[in-house]
């Protein structure tokens, strides 16, 4: 499996876009701008609505209302921040397979993802009974929190690869 994932980067580095991000003057550089754009705005968000779960901020507003007016905002700026890191990960594809602190990025990600949905089909099911508590229950802060550290995994891995790869 691991020929084919390498060869899969292989294929990503020969695109059209890859050869944008690594070869054009200005490029890289854009790219990179709009992912960091991308990720403050999407974790930034996401923030607001984990801090919520952990009872530290918005005490007054209830955990939905939270969520609906946040959420179109952090998905609009993870489509961002996914986008942009999809195409410089196609122009550097090779060096990010062999990459630690990549693994680890996209370990995080998948894990923040596993927890969101963990969240959504079991967490919120019992909404109702928490929405307007100032401190949802332990269930929800522990996943507000484990979103945070997750997406601080994310952006430390990502800060790393940036010292690791070139």
């Amino acid at each position: 499996m691991s020929a084919s994932l390498l060869s899969v980067a292989e294929w990503l580095e020969r695109t059209q876009v890859a050869v944008l991000v690594r070869e054009s003057f200005w490029g890289f550089q854009v790219v990179v701008a709009v992912h960091i754009f991308g990720l403050a705005w999407s974790a930034g968000t996401v923030l607001w609505f984990d801090l919520r779960l952990l009872g530290l901020s918005m005490q007054g507003v209830p955990v939905s209302t939270v969520y609906r007016r946040i959420m179109p905002w952090a998905f609009a700026g993870f489509f961002v921040m996914f986008t942009s890191g999809g195409a410089l990960l196609a122009g550097f594809a090779t060096a990010a397979y062999g990459n630690l602190f990549f693994r680890l990025k996209a370990a995080a990600l998948l894990l923040a993802g596993l927890n969101a949905l963990v969240y959504h089909l079991v967490t919120e099911r019992h909404i109702a009974g928490w929405d307007t508590a100032a401190r949802p229950p332990l269930v929800a802060r522990l996943a507000g929190l484990v979103s945070i550290l997750l997406w601080t995994g994310v952006v430390l891995a990502g800060r790393m690869m940036s010292y690791t790869m070139f």
